[in-house]
């Protein structure tokens, strides 16, 4: 831009320089490590509640609360001791993990949870394949228990699977 356009919109340069520290501070913010935790801060005010309540060698702990846009409103908390987790057998966590291992499978969950309930409204999804692709997608959710089938043809993801479900995609955009 040349200097004489500088002067045709009063304060552009400075909107621009505003701008700027603007984008610097949240590109900042967002390479902060969130792992370790803040000194003098509240940050990690989930993390050192469940420091003071469980000593090591600690637990996991799991905690939402939400409101989905059809309006439904789940609260969940879920935690194990760290021993229970490690001692136990990870190969049935297999099938509830493979579940979730199929794009069409996640875009069904999440347009349920956004509202489609019926096959048919999930079934209208440009995405999706023929019915019997759509049945059998359905089958490996409800069978992992990430879905419901609350009446003939309607689904739901039951209330101690959404909180569950949003955590492993937090996860996932890490």
């Amino acid at each position: 831009m040349a200097d004489d356009d500088a002067g045709a919109e009063p304060g552009l340069a400075e909107r621009l320089a505003r701008l700027e520290e603007r984008v610097a501070a949240l590109e900042s913010a967002n390479a902060a490590p969130v792992s370790t935790p803040d000194a003098g801060s509240d940050r990690f005010w989930a993390l050192d509640g469940l420091k003071e309540r469980i000593p090591d060698p600690g637990a996991v702990l799991f905690v939402g609360s939400v409101t989905l846009p059809t309006g439904e409103h789940y609260s969940w908390q879920e935690g194990l001791a760290t021993g229970a987790i490690l001692d136990s057998d990870w190969t049935d966590a297999g099938t509830t993990l493979a579940a979730l291992a199929h794009p069409i499978r996640l875009l069904l969950l999440r347009e349920i949870l956004g509202g489609a309930r019926t096959t048919a409204e999930l079934g209208n999804h440009e995405q999706l394949g023929t019915t019997g692709q759509l049945y059998h997608h359905l089958r490996q959710l409800v069978s992992a228990g990430w879905l419901r089938s609350t009446t003939r043809g309607q689904y739901t993801v039951p209330p101690e699977r959404v909180i569950p479900l949003l955590v492993i995609l937090t996860i996932c955009h890490r």
